[in-house]
C-alpha cells in the first residue's frame, strides 16, 4: 500500500488537496473520484516527497478488435454526455484483457493529469496509428470528438476490409512462388546429383545444358550456405534502405512504375485518401486540417508528397480540385472533374465518400485481373524451370551410346 498526494476539484469547483492510501495510482484515482472529486493530479509520495510515476513501456500491441471496441464505446459514452475522464474510467473497468486494461488506465491517468486525449493515445504507437491520433486531435480541436470517433470506427472497418482484399489477392501468387523455390531446391540438391553420378560413371562429354545444370547443382550443394550470404546481405540492405526517407522513396517509385502493380498501389492510396478526407470534412473538420490528416492515410510517401503541394495551394486560396490536378498519378482527370462539381455544389464530403466506394470496386477488379495474370505467369515459370531441368537430364540419355565407351 502506497501513499498518494492528490489535487482535485470538489462539486463547487473549489480546489482541494490531500493524501490517500492505494495499491496503485489508478486505484488512487478511483478513490478520489469515489469521493465526488474531480482529480487534477495524483502523485505517489516516497520518503515524504512526491515523485512522478515511472513511464511504462509503450510497445504493447493490441488487437484490432480491442481498439475498435474502445473507439466505438468511447464515441457512444461521449455522445451520451459523459465527461471524457469518466468515460475512460468505465472503459478501463470493462476492458476484456490485461493489456487493454493497462493501456486504457494509462490513457485515463494522462487525461486526468491534464494531457489531451490525442497526446495520450500517441504514447501507444503500436495500438493507435498516426492517422487515428490525427483524427482524434482534429475532433478535440473542433469540439466534436464523439462524431470523429464514430467516423474513425467506420473508416477503420472499411480500411481493414480494403487491406484484406489486397492481402487475400496476393496469397495465391505468393504460395506459387514459394512452391517454385521449394521445387527448385529439391531438384538442385536431390534429383540432379543422383543423375550426375550416373553420368560420371559413363564418362564422355555431356551436352552444354546438362553441364550447366549439373554445375549449378554442384555449386548449390557444396557452396549453398556461402551463396546465401549475398542474398541475406541484399535483404538486409533493402530493409535498411526502406527505413530511410530517400531509400523508401526510391523503392516506392520503382513500385509505382511497375506495370499493373503501380496502378493498383495508386488506386489503393486514392481510396484511402478520399475516404479519410470525406470522413473528416463530413465531421466538420476544416479542409486544410482534413488534408493534413488524410495525407497520412495514403500509406505511400511518394504519393503523400504530391498532396503536400496541394495543401499549400489550398492555403493560398486555390480550390481543392485545382490543387489536386497537379498530381495526375494519384488523382485521374475524372476524379478532378467530380471534385470540381462537388465543391461547386457544396457536397464535397458525400462525393469523396462516393468516390472511395467507386474506386474501391475498380481496385477490386484490377486486383482480380492482376491475380488472374499472375497465376498463369507463375505456373509458366514453374513449368519452364522444371521442364528445363528435366530436359537437361534427359539429353544425355538420348546420346547414351556416345557416352558409353
Amino acid at each position: 500500500m502506497a501513499v498518494f498526494a492528490y489535487t482535485a476539484l470538489d462539486t463547487m469547483g473549489k480546489r482541494t488537496s490531500g493524501t490517500i492510501d492505494a495499491d496503485s495510482r489508478t486505484g488512487a484515482l478511483d478513490l478520489v473520484v469515489s469521493r465526488g472529486l474531480s482529480p487534477l493530479a495524483v502523485q505517489e509520495k516516497q520518503n515524504g516527497k512526491e515523485r512522478a510515476v515511472a513511464a511504462t513501456p509503450k510497445k504493447i500491441r493490441l488487437p484490432h478488435s480491442s481498439v475498435e471496441a474502445f473507439t466505438r464505446e468511447m464515441a457512444n459514452l461521449l455522445g451520451a454526455g459523459l465527461p471524457l475522464s469518466r468515460a475512460l474510467q468505465l472503459l478501463r473497468r470493462e476492458a476484456s484483457n490485461a493489456s487493454a486494461k493497462h493501456v486504457w488506465g494509462s490513457i485515463h491517468d494522462n487525461v486526468v493529469g491534464g494531457k489531451s486525449l490525442a497526446d495520450s493515445l500517441a504514447e501507444w504507437p503500436k495500438a493507435f496509428s498516426t492517422v487515428y491520433v490525427a483524427m482524434v486531435r482534429a475532433g478535440e480541436a473542433g469540439g466534436f470528438l464523439d462524431v470523429v470517433l464514430q467516423q474513425t470506427v467506420d473508416f477503420r472497418t472499411c480500411d481493414q476490409d480494403l487491406k484484406g482484399k489486397v492481402t487475400g489477392a496476393m496469397v495465391y501468387p505468393m504460395v506459387l512462388g514459394f512452391l517454385a523455390v521449394l521445387v527448385l531446391i529439391f531438384l538442385m540438391t536431390f534429383f540432379i546429383p543422383r543423375f550426375s553420378n550416373i553420368f560420371a560413371e559413363f564418362g564422355g562429354n555431356l551436352p552444354w545444358l546438362t553441364q550447366a545444370i549439373v554445375g549449378a547443382s554442384h555449386a548449390v550443394t557444396k557452396y549453398g550456405l556461402f551463396l546465401l550470404v549475398p542474398v541475406i546481405v541484399g535483404v538486409v540492405y533493402l530493409k535498411r534502405a526502406a527505413q530511410t526517407e530517400n531509400g523508401k522513396r526510391r523503392i516506392e517509385r520503382i513500385i509505382l512504375k511497375t506495370p499493373g502493380v503501380g496502378v493498383v498501389v495508386a488506386r489503393f492510396a486514392l481510396v484511402r485518401f478520399c475516404r479519410m478526407l470525406g470522413t473528416l470534412v463530413g465531421a466538420g473538420v476544416p479542409l486544410v486540417s482534413s488534408l493534413r490528416v488524410a495525407k497520412e492515410a495514403i500509406g505511400n510517401q511518394t504519393l503523400s508528397d504530391t498532396v503536400v503541394h496541394a495543401i499549400e495551394e489550398v492555403q493560398r486560396g486555390a480550390s481543392l480540385a485545382k490543387s489536386l490536378a497537379k498530381s495526375p498519378q494519384l488523382f485521374p482527370a475524372s476524379v478532378i472533374e467530380m471534385i470540381t462539381v462537388a465543391e461547386e455544389t457544396g457536397r464535397l464530403d458525400k462525393e469523396l465518400q462516393r468516390l472511395s466506394v467507386t474506386f474501391e470496386a475498380d481496385l477490386d477488379r484490377r486486383l482480380r485481373l492482376l491475380v488472374s495474370l499472375a497465376e498463369p505467369a507463375m505456373l509458366f515459370v514453374m513449368a519452364g524451370i522444371i521442364g528445363t531441368v528435366v530436359l537437361g537430364m534427359l539429353l544425355p540419355v538420348f546420346n547414351l551410346q556416345e557416352l558409353v565407351h
